[in-house]
């Protein structure tokens, strides 16, 4: 039913990952274009400095269209990379489909596959793509309710173990880094390129630290604004190459599609500096720094994969944490997973006890305007309340066999066969269209992923309600009448 297609820092190395940056004005655009393929139905995308992924529901619950859905999104990255490069992109994006695609979808909530495992940042980042997607028309019933489940299992993760406990970020882990590097910071001018989120949060950390801060950004307003905040002095962009001369550590975090800091401008203040050693940590994605800075003596350049190691360090404590997230976090998507299955055989359980039900009432029909025409208003309402019974005796064990393998891989040849024998093909689809359309019920953050949505569209449910639906469709028809 979902299906996720992406790559992140798991897959992918730096020069991938930048191939398929995309800003968050661009993501809309993106949305749109993949749900005017016929193949997509639903589509959400989450964008960070660390991943790119898509997902997304097809138009039906099937083998073949599920394939569909992935190559569709497959093809969508590639164009998107085409901008800056395709080749070579396939190879690192990674599929997961159904259940695994509600448990990846969890754990990317939860930030259980994070670089920086318990970081806090992604609830944030989910809800903006959740946003985003709406925006672009990309959320139904299916992903509105999977990723309101998966913000609501990340909330969960976040009381419930301590995994989060520090605040680690990946800017607070670039920190660590510069202090590794020099000892003690107090004292030590830090020079942080870019005044967003990532540059806020190292900022307040470096100045804990004992740093000095100095601040260079395109709009000189923000850089004057984060400076003052934490005690530090900006400067404008165009002055980037001497505050270069000035700093000991630079931190660029900008939103740049190209180099920022380039080989000519760092080559430039290193001989302003007099040999004195200049440390780059670089955790922007795209990169900001050109990495043949590298090659220039006494500068060392460390970019955001880099900062592997240093996490790794960091998840020692965590790992029993880390364990107890993960159970909860697999417990929850079973449970989703089981409601998303069951759902996918409901079209199919519904247009069986109609079709079942409109031949007998339809039989029924022709004894009350023949032979039977005389019976009062009563015995027409008993005839009416035998049929519902006959019905339900009769579908009895092939509605319970149906939900019952509704998560095996036997049930998709069962409900095949369904369609085949009851010539159902046609309405399934009908149904499936009005479920679809049908705007998705808010859920509660402490309901039950199998409980029913508040409000269900006519005829969503297999049991007594959908029946009497049914048959207020076939009454609405004149069957039953006089």
């Amino acid at each position: 039913m979902i299906v996720v297609v992406g790559l992140s820092h798991r897959e992918a190395p730096l020069e991938v990952r930048e191939r398929l940056a995309v800003e968050a004005d661009g993501v809309a655009g993106l949305l749109r274009g993949l749900l005017s393929c016929p193949a997509i139905r639903e589509a959400l995308c989450v964008s960070t400095c660390n991943r790119i992924e898509i997902y997304a529901v097809g138009q039906q619950d099937s083998d073949e269209h599920t394939r569909a859905a992935v190559e569709a999104v497959q093809n969508a990255l590639v164009e998107l990379a085409g901008r800056n490069g395709a080749e070579g992109i396939v190879p690192y994006l990674k599929t997961h489909v159904r259940r695994d695609a509600v448990l990846h979808l969890f754990r990317v909530a939860a930030s259980l596959d994070s670089l920086v495992v318990g970081e806090p940042q992604i609830l944030g980042q989910m809800r903006e793509a959740l946003e985003t997607a709406k925006t672009a028309g990309g959320i139904g019933k299916y992903l509105d309710r999977a990723t309101n489940r998966a913000l609501h299992v990340a909330k969960r993760v976040r009381t419930e173990t301590a995994i989060g406990e520090g605040q680690m970020s990946i800017a607070s882990v670039a920190v660590d880094l510069a202090r590794q590097i020099f000892g003690e910071l107090t004292g030590r001018t830090a020079l942080l390129v870019g005044a967003g989120e990532m540059a806020e949060g190292a900022a307040k950390l470096l100045v804990k630290a004992g740093a000095k801060l100095l601040v260079v950004n395109r709009s000189p307003e923000r850089a004057r604004q984060l400076a003052l905040e934490f005690g530090g002095g900006s400067r404008p962009w165009e002055e980037l190459a001497t505050a270069l001369v000035d700093a000991d550590v630079v931190i660029a975090s900008t939103s740049a599609k190209g180099f920022v800091v380039t080989r000519a401008t760092v080559g430039k203040a290193m001989k302003a500096r007099r040999g004195r050693s200049l440390f780059f940590i670089d955790i922007a994605v795209p990169r900001d720094i050109d990495p043949a800075v590298n090659d220039i003596d006494n500068v060392y350049l460390y970019d955001i994969d880099n900062l592997s190691n240093l996490v790794a360090e960091s998840m020692q404590g965590r790992r029993a944490e880390a364990e107890r997230a993960e159970e909860l976090v697999q417990h929850e998507a079973n449970a989703f997973g089981t409601w998303t299955e069951t759902l996918g055989v409901t079209a199919t359980i519904v247009a069986l006890r109609a079709k079942v039900r409109a031949s007998l009432a339809a039989e029924v029909e022709r004894t009350l305007t023949g032979r039977l025409k005389h019976l009062a208003d009563g015995d027409r309402k008993a005839l009416e309340t035998m049929v519902d019974a006959a019905v339900n005796k009769l579908l009895h064990t092939p509605t319970t066999r149906i939900k019952a393998l509704a998560a095996d891989p036997r049930g998709d040849d069962l409900v095949k066969a369904v369609h085949h024998l009851f010539d159902l093909a046609d309405t399934v689809r009908d149904i499936e269209a009005a479920q679809a359309n049908d705007p998705p019920a808010k859920e509660e953050e402490t309901s039950s992923p199998d409980a029913p949505a508040t409000r269900a569209p006519a005829g969503a449910s297999p049991g007594a309600s959908s029946d009497a639906a049914t048959l207020a469709d076939v009454r609405e028809r004149g069957t039953f009448g006089r």
